[in-house]
């Protein structure tokens, strides 16, 4: 009985749909943490009789023919990218990208990773470093002098060094961006690596055509709803629980067969 190989696909659907949205609620305060949602395709489909073919020697056409489906599978579970709300921290190295644009870090093997999570302090060489002690790339370090830190909405990172009245510019920050942000490879830990479905990076200031600007003090929050969360979550439940009653139901029809004398 094909009901319950097509239940049981369905059961082990939303499964993975429960999963997807417990991921999302568990990060609900994860600083720059883009929600994720679950797209399902049919599975092939079983041909009883063949639409399109001739049904008799006069050339008519079956019309629609018979098919029947043999249940779900998961096609992608993939990011929304949509900007999270603004939190003001007031914390001098805190930094949320406002609009487009991805943080550039250098990992330890040297690689580069993407992250929206401007969560940002000095290391003892007072390079700017992420809570991991990963380096905001390119490089800037803070004289250990500087008496105060301002960065600008086009990234660029002014001081002012005690005993002098002007700010002097240290460095600028770099924006990375993705023709397709969805293929990026989500690594844990907010950060994200290149993959060929993501295309190639495309760096440039923020500010600029195509990037972000820079906000200090502020940290971008997780884009979760949890009020559509929990909606997510019941319809799953539900569905999950109609798939289980037919296999119920088919295992009844089933038991109906084999008590005939």
């Amino acid at each position: 009985m094909r009901s319950l190989d097509i239940a049981a696909t369905g059961m082990i659907a939303q499964q993975r749909n429960v999963e997807v949205v417990a991921n999302n609620l568990a990060n609900m305060n994860t600083t720059a943490f883009t929600r994720r949602r679950t797209e399902f395709h049919d599975l092939i489909y079983q041909d009883l009789r063949r639409v399109g073919t001739t049904s008799s020697d006069s050339g008519t056409v079956v019309p629609s023919g018979v098919q029947l489906g043999l249940g779900v599978k998961l096609a992608a579970v993939y990011r929304i990218h949509e900007q999270g709300n603004l939190e003001a921290t007031d914390n001098t190295f805190d930094m949320a990208v406002q609009g487009k644009g991805f943080f550039q870090i250098t990992l330890p093997n040297g690689g580069t990773a993407y992250s929206r999570d401007g969560t940002f302090q000095l290391d003892a060489d007072g390079d700017i470093v992420t809570h991991d002690g990963f380096t905001l790339e390119p490089g800037i370090t803070v004289p250990n002098n500087a008496i105060d830190v301002t960065i600008n909405q086009s990234g660029e990172v002014l001081v002012k060094i005690e005993g002098q009245v002007a700010f002097s510019n240290v460095g600028q920050i770099e924006l990375a961006n993705f023709a397709n942000e969805s293929g990026l490879q989500a690594e844990g830990d907010n950060l994200f690596t290149e993959t060929p479905a993501s295309g190639t990076a495309t760096t440039g200031n923020p500010g600029s055509v195509g990037f972000g600007s820079i906000l200090q003090g502020f940290l971008e929050t997780s884009n979760v709803n949890a009020v559509e969360e929990i909606s997510n979550l019941i319809s799953a439940q539900r569905a999950y629980e109609m798939n289980s009653k037919v296999i119920q139901t088919s295992d009844e029809m089933m038991g109906t067969l084999s008590a005939l004398r």
